[in-house]
Order: structure tokens, then C-alpha cells, then sequence
């Protein structure tokens, strides 16, 4: 039924769906599994950024696993198989540690909501994407819509959904779904240097940028600052901050602990 597992490589955790034999597709385990690695991956102070990929070459994640959706995704059923996918998505966006979505081959439904997750995604030329919900007769949840959105607009968002139909990678890229476009070969180095750069630099203020722009993400109504001014205090109460001011001043690299 597929596994879902973190790979540690230096300050890089790498979340894996595997699946292979099905091109990545989520299961009902599978999408169990992510909140709890998710927080494995928050309380681990080894890991400062986290990488999403689909294990192999041929696929970052194909959808959700249409062949359970029988006795998983249907009647009463289906709100307990939504409220996993939420679970799932909110965990991830909820990672105060920037992350990443690594994408060659498909990336279709739920595997490009996985990616819209993330706070920066690269794709190979190899990469398609598609939300074909309306060709399914799903429901398709506000969670959902609200990323597609943000990460693009209003219209495009609904020419997506409306049609269901595949794009690629360069059209991806046109409509803000994804940040860069590289060669299949050059994705894993591209990702691995770009996840490195952002390693070496200060956790508390990446940290602290990413709960800024989740409060900004939300109606002003709803919106506390005064997380975002905790978090600004932090830095400049930080180890890290007197570390990165010594460093500039003599012209060496910094060291930061997180602290």
C-alpha cells in the first residue's frame, strides 16, 4: 500500500512518498503517515530544511489512490477521507522550517496540493500536472482551492479545475505553481544546492519569515501579530544575531545554532 519515510542527509530532511508500483499514489496509510513525520521532521533541530519527493524517477506523487476510493472516498465515508487530506496538508503548511517540493513526472490532485504545500518548488521538464476532480465527480475541498489560488489566480485557478486537463512543466511555471524549471538531470542538484544555501542561513528568521507570511496569508480579521512580533524579538534576542553581525563584520562565514 505504499510508505511514506524521512531520509536525513546533512541539515536536509527528505520526506519520500513511495509507491512506486502505483507512480507515488497517496493510500489511506500513506496520508496517516505524514502528520506524524511531519512533526518528527519539526522536533528534529538536525533538519532546517525538508525536501518533498517521490521515490524513483518516474513520478513525484500520481494523486491519491483512486483504487480505494470504493470503500474509502464514498457516502459517509468520504468526510474521514477528506479530513486525512487536510490533516495531511496542514501539517506540512504548518512546518515553521522552510520546504521544498522536488517534482519530476507526475504530480497530479493531491501530489500537486502536496506540492502547493511547500514554500518553493522546482520541476523537471519531465513534470505534469493536472486537479482532475471534475472528471471523477469529486467534491473538492476549500483547502485545496485556497492553495491553487494563492499560488496563482482566481481564473487560472478555475480553468484548472473546471477543465481537469494536463499542463506542463513551462505552463506550471507561467501560472506561479512552480518557481524554477531545470532538466531532469539537473533537478536533485538544483534542489539539493538551493536546500543547502538556504541550511547555512539563520533558523530563527527563516522561521520567523514563514509566520509573518502565514499570518498574512489570512484575513486581516483573523490575523495575530503579535506571534509575528514574538518571533521578531526572538531574533534579535538570538545567539544567532550577534553570531551573524560578527561574522559580516569580519568578513567570514556565520554559524548559526538556532538559538
Amino acid at each position: 500500500m505504499g510508505k511514506v519515510y524521512i531520509q536525513l542527509n546533512g541539515s536536509i530532511g527528505w520526506l519520500i512518498f513511495d509507491n512506486e508500483s502505483r507512480r507515488n499514489a497517496i493510500s489511506v496509510s500513506m496520508w496517516q503517515q505524514i502528520p506524524k513525520l511531519a512533526a518528527e521532521l519539526a522536533d528534529n533541530p538536525q533538519v532546517r530544511v525538508v525536501v518533498l519527493r517521490g521515490a524513483g524517477e518516474t513520478s513525484f506523487v500520481s494523486g491519491a489512490d483512486i483504487s480505494e476510493f470504493r470503500e474509502t472516498r464514498i457516502g459517509e465515508n468520504a468526510r474521514g477521507y477528506d479530513e486525512l487530506n487536510s490533516a495531511a496538508y496542514r501539517a506540512l503548511l504548518d512546518l515553521k522550517k522552510p520546504t521544498i517540493a522536488m517534482i519530476h513526472g507526475h504530480c497530479i490532485g493531491g501530489g500537486t496540493l502536496l506540492a502547493l504545500t511547500c514554500d518553493i518548488r522546482y520541476a523537471s521538464t519531465s513534470a505534469v500536472f493536472a486537479v482532475p476532480a471534475a472528471k471523477l465527480g469529486l467534491g473538492y475541498p476549500i483547502d485545496g482551492i485556497r492553495l491553487l489560488t494563492a499560488a496563482t489566480s482566481p481564473a487560472r485557478a478555475k480553468e484548472i479545475l473546471f477543465t481537469g486537463t494536463q499542463f506542463g512543466a513551462n505552463a506550471a511555471a507561467e501560472a506561479g505553481i512552480v518557481n524554477l524549471v531545470v532538466d531532469t538531470d539537473d533537478l536533485e542538484p538544483r534542489v539539493r544546492a538551493l536546500a543547502n544555501g538556504i541550511a547555512d542561513n539563520a533558523p530563527l528568521t527563516l522561521q520567523g519569515i514563514k509566520i509573518a507570511m502565514a499570518q498574512l496569508s489570512r484575513p486581516p480579521c483573523e490575523r495575530d501579530m503579535s506571534v509575528v512580533d514574538r518571533a521578531l524579538e526572538a531574533c534579535f534576542h538570538s545567539e544567532d544575531y550577534a553570531e551573524g553581525v560578527d561574522a559580516f563584520l569580519n568578513k567570514r562565514p556565520a554559524k548559526f545554532n538556532g538559538r
